[in-house]
């Protein structure tokens, strides 16, 4: 594990603005940007423009220094929050870094949610960098987001496959950039193999409870959203399809737990999925839809012998690292951020880099993979899109291929389970993985600091030659 940063005297810290969910939150965004500004807090100083849909706190400001210093272990935190309805506007940002005055902005999550921030950035960057923890989850290279990532000074890329989509986007305008990998990184004091007596025993009476007295041998776990992407049903089809191979009474002592809404507009009715694909009597389909604490979470992770996340398109897919940091086996599509975390192993025994030649390795070009993941690689690839984002590929994994990944690990012996599931945890603490929440912590504060080392302002105006456009079309490969 990479050591923290120095301790920087809370005076002498650069500030940063944090544009991002409200820090409170239990999103994906939330959640990461948290464990950032707890990971930084002894170097940096933040601000927090926290966005929520009809936020109860609008217009409300936090001190959050006392909750982050109990967190961090340190004493003197500087964190403010300023609760806003969406991500905000210019006027507001443009107030903050009147009265904050911040050394520089970074933001977090889809372009989309930024234009307004991205029409201000000359007048941003005059004074001070921008800087953008960005994703994006699918090729072809998304050439309607280059202005965007023109307009960043820093980007760090979650994924290995960001990071290669910024650098083809950008072409030349990539060498003026500081692109870095820094992948998604868990907190290991919340996630980690259940080991101690009494919680050992804390974990049996959840088990029971969880399977109503049901005597269950063998768990597949379901932490996500039911969001249409995420594949809810036919996560439920596979299960079906698995209990299905393995015959009834086997079936009996199975079961799947999907910790996620069960209704949700932008996803199904998982209940009507449930009952129609599911005969109660050999297929066990449990839902888990009351918000809880990490603590609990990481007991579910604990009970489960493998978790499985199956979207079509995933950016990275958090449910999957806090599996491997507990000490659980993963099954996953092989697409996005979702690759990295099966350490896809290249030609040259290398953990697999996207590159201009093979983008991804959604399409099967390396099959050699990281013990601890069981891949299901896409059975159909297509173009879909939307007028903002007009085009993107939709990697859809057979269900069938999924139920034989979860009988894959059905039929391995528990012990096996167990080694190759903290083999994951192993791999996920290592300096190549970087997939803790100390490491994310020092990847951020390295490549913040060499931006504002390097950061040159830019100039009021350009004079620019009125010339024909360039013809915009995806230079890489679509088959590869």
């Amino acid at each position: 594990m990479k050591e923290k940063f120095r301790y920087v005297k809370r005076e002498d810290r650069k500030k940063i603005l944090l544009l991002s969910d409200d820090l409170r939150l239990h999103s994906g965004v939330a959640t990461m940007a948290r464990e950032i500004v707890i990971q930084t807090a002894h170097h940096f100083n933040w601000v927090n423009l926290g966005g929520a849909i009809k936020h109860p706190d609008e217009g409300k400001v936090f001190d959050l220094s006392a909750d982050v210093n109990k967190e961090a272990g340190i004493e003197d935190a500087d964190i403010k929050l300023f609760a806003t309805s969406g991500y905000g506007n210019a006027d507001t940002v443009r107030k903050l870094i009147q009265t904050e005055k911040p050394d520089a902005i970074l933001h977090f999550t889809d372009p989309r949610y930024w234009t307004w921030l991205y029409d201000i950035e000359r007048e941003i960057r005059q004074q001070m960098p921008l800087m953008y923890l960005n994703i994006w989850d699918d090729y072809p290279a998304p050439l309607y987001n280059k202005s965007y990532y023109e307009s960043c000074d820093l980007l760090m890329g979650i994924s290995k496959q960001t990071v290669n989509i910024n650098k083809l986007v950008l072409e030349e305008a990539a060498k003026g950039k500081i692109i870095e990998y820094v992948p998604h990184g868990i907190n290991e004091k919340y996630f980690y193999p259940v080991q101690e007596e009494e919680e050992l025993k804390q974990l049996e009476e959840v088990r029971k409870d969880l399977f109503n007295g049901k005597d269950i041998d063998f768990v597949v776990f379901y932490n996500s959203r039911n969001i249409r992407r995420k594949s809810p049903g036919d996560v439920i089809l596979s299960y079906r399809k698995f209990c299905d191979s393995i015959g009834k009474e086997q079936a009996k002592k199975c079961a799947l737990i999907m910790h996620t809404q069960p209704v949700d507009q932008n996803g199904t009715d998982l209940n009507a999925v449930r009952e129609a694909i599911c005969d109660p009597e050999y297929v066990n389909v449990f839902f888990s839809s009351n918000k809880i604490s990490s603590k609990q979470m990481n007991w579910l992770y604990n009970i489960a012998d493998v978790s499985m996340l199956i979207s079509s398109n995933e950016g990275w897919g958090l449910s999957l690292t806090e599996s491997m940091l507990s000490g659980t086996m993963i099954i996953g599509n092989v697409t996005g951020g979702m690759q990295d975390q099966m350490r896809f192993v290249d030609d040259n025994g290398e953990w697999y880099t996207p590159s201009f030649e093979v983008p991804s390795n959604h399409m099967g070009t390396y099959k050699k993979h990281g013990e601890w993941a069981v891949p299901v690689f896409p059975s159909n690839i297509s173009l879909v899109g939307s007028v903002p984002t007009p085009y993107i590929y939709d990697d859809r994994c057979d269900f069938r291929d999924v139920a034989k990944a979860i009988e894959e690990v059905y039929n391995m012996p528990s012990e096996e389970r167990d080694r190759r599931g903290l083999a994951g945890r192993t791999w996920a603490q290592s300096d190549e993985a970087m997939m803790t929440a100390v490491n994310m912590g020092v990847n951020v504060i390295n490549n913040v600091n060499k931006t504002l080392e390097q950061f040159v302002p830019r100039e009021r105006f350009n004079i620019l030659k009125i010339e024909a456009m360039p013809n915009k079309y995806v230079k890489h490969p679509i088959v590869y």
